[in-house]
Order: C-alpha cells, then structure tokens, then sequence
C-alpha cells in the first residue's frame, strides 16, 4: 500500500476516533433529550430542536451601563435588559447564543398585531416577552433579551430617535453580552453581573423603530453581531421625516420621543427635546442631526449579515430606506437575504406565518449555531407577486437588471403622453393641487386634468419586470418662488391586490389562534390569525418618489426660486419589484403635492416640464431589450378613457415607526 494512502486512512481514522469521543463526552454532561438531539444534530446539522424547558427557563434583568448621560444626572445612563434563556446549558456549563429586540415600545404602545407589552412579576422579572421569539428559540438553545432603549420602560436615559443614545442601548447591551460593558443587577445598585451563560454571538430582530435600531448598531461593526433580520427598517431618518427637501405628513423627532418615553424621562430630557427640534427644522435642509442618524453611510462597517423585510407598498417606512440600505450593503459585501411583500407597514408573522417562522429559524440556526441547513444556498429573494402568491429570485436584483433610461413624450391630448426609449422634445405642464394625491392622478391617467402629466406604453405584448431602484429627472420652470415635485410609477390594468391603503395595511385579523413555541401562564405562544385582505383595481401605484424643487442643487439648503427660469432635478424613487403584465400598461406621472403624502409648499406654482431634458431611469430586468420586446409586435387595443379605481391612500396615514 503506497505510504500517502496509508497516513491517509491513519489520519480518518483517527479523526472518527476524536468525533466519536466528543459526542460520548458531550452527551455525558445532557440529558437524556438533550443528549439525544444534540447527538442528532452534530450529526446531520440541520436543525436546532425544542429540547429545553421554557416553563423552568431563567428570567432575569440586568441594568447595562452605556457610558452615556443624556439626562444630565450627573450618572451614568442604565439600560434595562430582561432576559429568558434556556437552564439546562447554564447548569451544564454550555454557552448559547442570543436573539435580541432593542425596542421603545415596550411599556408605551406594544409589539406585534395584538400590541403586547412586557409585564412583570413581584419580584420584577419579566413574565410576558411580547411576541414568540422567546417561546419558540429558546426551548432550542437560544437566550432571548428584549432591551428598553434609553429613556424608555425601565431605562435611564433620554430617547433621541435614532442617534448616539438609541443606538448605544443596544450595542452596550451586545457588549456586555461579549464581556466589554458592566452592567448591575438593578437600576440603581452596585452588584454587577456578568452574562458567563452567552457565547456572545447575537442576532438582532425588530419590526419599525426596532428594526432601525438593528440597522444602527451594525452600522456601527460592534463585534457579536452575527446578523441581523430589520423588518420594515429606516435607514437613514432624514427620509422618514423628508423626500428630498419635501416635508413628509410626520410632526418631528421631538414629537415622537415624546410619544414613547417614560415619565421619568419627561421630567429630565428637556435639553434632548430642544435638541431635537433645534436640529430638524421643517424646512427640509440636511443638518449634522440627520447625519448622525443615517445608517447607510456607515453601511462600510458592516460585520453581521442582513436578512432584510420589507412591504413594497408601506407608506410608513417607505422602501426607499430598504432600496438605499440593500444597495450600500451590496457594494460591500454584506451577506444577505430579502422578503418583499404586498402589503404595507406589517410583519411576515402576520402574513406568511408558517414559512415565515421556518425561515427564521433556519437563518438562526445557520448565522448563530453555525448549522449547515443550506438557507445560504437559496434564492435570495422571495418576492409576493400576488396575495399569498410568492416567487423567489436567485440574486436580488436579478443580474440581468440595468437602468434604462425612458423619455416621455407629447400625445394627442393635453397632460396625456407617451413612454419610450427616444429622446423626446416639447412641453408639458400642470398646475399643482395640494386637494388631489396620486391615486386620483392614476384614476384620470388616460383623460387630460390640469394637476398632473401622465406617460403611458401602449399596452404590453409581454410582461416586464421592475427590479431595484427608479429615478426620475425632471426639469421644470415655476411660476412660483417654491414647487414640490412628485414622480409616480403605475402600473394600468385590472388585477387583485393586497388592499394597503387599508388601516391594516394589507391583512384580516381572524379569532382563531395558532401557538408557535411553548406556553406558561403569563406568556402565551398562540397569537391570532391573520388572512389577506384584498382589493380589485384597475391599476396599481408601484413606486413613488417626491423632491422640493428648492433643494434642486443641494440638501444642506433649500433656495426660493425664480419665476420663469427652468431647474433641473432628480428624483429617487422606492424601490420595489414589480412585473406589469402582458395587456397592461406601464405608466409615469409628473405632478405637484402628492396629497396626505407630503406637504404642499408655500405657494400654488404651474409648472412647465421640459420633456427634452427629462427621463426616467428604471431598474428594467433585461433592460432596453427586454423594454422593446414587451413593446412590441400585435398591440392590443387600450381600454376607452375613463375612471380607473384603484386603492386610495387613507387621509389619516399612520406617522409612528411602529
């Protein structure tokens, strides 16, 4: 036998000598189950098991110190993180991982569709953890901790929306966790405690304000940050509260840590509030405040995946924070994953339950337990093209995406053109009505009205995919010393969609309950059930995107502008992925103040659009190519103009990232 093959079969040997010994060892020191399913896992890899006691899981709080004192007590601010995790590992000298919520909204307002609260017992520790994170994964080796951000619940502190304060509750937390941080068994004590339990390895998950603040402390490349799953997520908080200059329909920063702090905090965080308001003004000009608080700059630091979610037609969050933050992770090779679907402001809990569920546990157990299950060799999309109808894409954008630049031109009828590749001269203009939105602007698209221009394909004889990112470059002339501008994708044709623009956003909530985990008295698993709630439509508003034309040259100041002269602007539209059926027709409105979106300016302009110098550049899958096949050949006749009905967007648009 040749001597390689020999040291070969010597050292296999060996190695199933040493495995073999590990699993004996390991099992020694686990019980019967425990030992079963972890023998079993080792094994196959493939699956965290609920083998772990969850009616006798510890439950404890601690006080993390976050170096910080932004309400000025001369102390250091304290954020209260309260714990469940499993006690057999703890017993067996096992470490385990952690998935963390870092939330404002514990004690104020509630998590999830029945808006659940923490709730305490005698001795303060925590009996109800909102949602079924702690009832499913800690049973399967996982400690769950739900953090009160700083000014909120049982925490110190000052609530700032997003800034220093918000982001360091969690980070000091996940640095605690990898020993860098104190933190005390109370409020205000000085027994300190150490997280000896934890290998340190944490997963951050939240939906709104939560997923924001995930977003924020991975930006910051704390180490033991394994992933991160932001559901409906701001990226950079300037676009909460601004399009570009455009005031969205929001109060301000100040009002809504206002909204979520504790009394406590009201009494001492007055400087913070003036801080806040000082550096938000509603003119719409960038300030150091909203640099502070944009993630994606620092999308760079980035160490933890993201398996990002997000609804394509959330008028809260809107997609532009989940376009802007997936492309700047890309750039730097962030490994992710993506849900994106038709409903609004709402969690896949609460829409696609079941696979939901097995998703997240799988992408758990392959980020924190390191378990080779195959999630990162799946599509990385999955996308809702119809209610309850899904499809995943391998790469997200599709790889065969690139911007194609469209012009629209001058039609038969006044304020009704044309969308195509060639360049295209003339006017065209409209007088902005702060009264009208886009969905009366769609349902007049093929008859003239005077508050908006419409651009329309004739009808499409294959579909076309919409993947990414649109801009919108407009170049218009006021008659006015100040003009907002909106720039609106549609897609026209009938179809059967979530009906968003309910007031819940998409989906029914049922009576009946379905228990994902284990229960005890207190914390219940089973959380009612939901069904989609839909709508028929002649056309959909897919995408959108609004500017103050004063901001046209820069951010930082917004300038009046001069009557009669033209100005040049672009527009950055949501992101989103949409595919327009063979037969419909895909559609680009210009217009002025996109009524309950954002607020009009302070006069009423008309405006001329140069049509030589504006286009649209869409994220086409197949690009110019794929625009010419699907608009070309045997051309079914258009509907006769006429009222199209479509979802209309509520006046009373919820403005809380919840």
């Amino acid at each position: 036998m040749p001597i390689r093959t020999l040291i070969r079969r010597r050292l296999t040997i060996r190695r199933t000598l040493a495995t073999a010994v590990v699993a004996i060892l390991t099992a020694a020191f686990l019980s019967p189950a425990a030992a079963q399913a972890t023998t079993r896992q080792s094994r196959t890899a493939r699956e965290s098991r609920p083998v772990y006691s969850y009616a006798h899981a510890i439950r404890e709080s601690v006080w993390v110190d976050t170096g910080l004192d932004k309400d000025g007590d001369g102390k250091a601010d304290r954020v209260a993180a309260d714990i469940v995790r499993p006690a057999e590992p703890a017993s067996q000298g096992r470490k385990v991982p952690v998935i963390m919520d870092a939330s404002p909204y514990y004690s104020c307002c509630g998590r999830g569709n029945e808006s659940q609260v923490k709730t305490y017992d005698a001795q303060g520790h925590v009996v109800q953890m909102p949602l079924f994170y702690d009832n499913y994964f800690v049973p399967r080796g996982y400690a769950f901790v739900g953090v009160d951000l700083a000014g909120t619940n049982r925490s110190d502190g000052c609530v700032d929306v997003g800034g220093r304060s918000d982001i360091q509750s969690a980070k000091a937390v996940i640095d605690w966790l990898n020993g860098r941080a104190t933190a005390y068994t109370s409020r205000t004590g000085t027994q300190t405690v150490k997280a000896t339990w934890t290998n340190g390895r944490t997963g951050m998950i939240g939906k709104s304000w939560d997923a924001t603040i995930a977003n924020g402390v991975a930006a910051t490349g704390v180490k033991g940050l394994k992933t991160i799953v932001p559901i409906s997520g701001i990226s950079s908080w300037y676009d909460y509260y601004f399009a570009q200059g455009a005031p969205l329909n929001d109060g301000g920063p100040a009002d809504l840590a206002g909204y979520v702090e504790s009394d406590l905090a009201h009494a001492h965080c007055a400087a913070v509030q003036k801080t806040l308001t000082d550096g938000s003004p509603r003119s719409g000009d960038w300030t150091p405040l909203w640099t502070e608080r944009n993630y994606v700059q620092d999308a760079a630091k980035v160490r933890a995946s993201v398996f990002l979610v997000h609804g394509m037609q959330d008028l809260n969050v809107r997609t532009k924070h989940f376009g802007q933050w997936w492309d700047a992770l890309a750039k730097h090779g962030v490994h992710r994953k993506i849900w994106l679907s038709q409903t609004g402001h709402v969690d896949p809990f609460d829409y696609r339950r079941g696979a939901w569920v097995d998703t997240l546990h799988r992408w758990f157990d392959h980020e924190l337990l390191g378990y080779d299950n195959g999630i990162d060799r799946e599509p990385m999309a999955d996308i809702e093209r119809h209610p309850d109808q899904w499809v995943t894409s391998r790469v997200w954008p599709p790889q065969t995406t690139s911007s194609t630049v469209l012009h629209p031109a001058p039609g038969t009828k006044a304020g009704v053109g044309t969308l195509g590749l060639r360049p295209a001269t003339g006017t065209a203009t409209f007088t902005d009505d702060p009264k009208l939105s886009e969905t009366d602007w769609a349902a007049h698209l093929t008859t003239s009205s005077p508050e908006k221009s419409g651009f329309l394909t004739a009808p499409l004889t294959h579909d076309l995919r919409l993947s990414g990112s649109s801009t919108v470059t407009v170049t218009a002339t006021p008659t006015t010393t100040s003009a907002h501008l909106s720039a609106v994708l549609v897609d026209v044709g009938p179809d059967t969609i979530r009906d968003y623009a309910d007031s819940a956003e998409g989906i029914t909530t049922l009576t009946n309950r379905t228990c994902w985990g284990e229960s005890m008295a207190g914390d219940s698993a089973c959380f009612k059930e939901t069904k989609a709630k839909t709508a028929k439509v002649d056309y959909t508003v897919f995408s959108r995107g609004w500017a103050d034309l004063g901001h046209y040259a820069s951010l930082d100041k917004g300038v009046p502008l001069t009557p009669g002269k033209a100005y040049t602007m672009t527009l950055r539209l949501a992101a989103t992925d949409h595919v327009v059926p063979k037969g419909h027709r895909l559609a680009l409105i210009i217009a002025g103040t996109d009524k309950d979106l954002i607020d009009p300016p302070a006069s009423k302009p008309t405006l001329t659009v140069d049509l030589s110098g504006t286009t649209a550049a869409l994220p086409l899958v197949g690009g110019a190519s794929a625009f010419t096949r699907a608009t070309s050949g045997a051309v079914a006749t258009a509907p006769a103009p006429g009222t199209l009905e479509g979802v209309r967007v509520p006046s009373a648009v919820r403005r809380i990232p919840m």
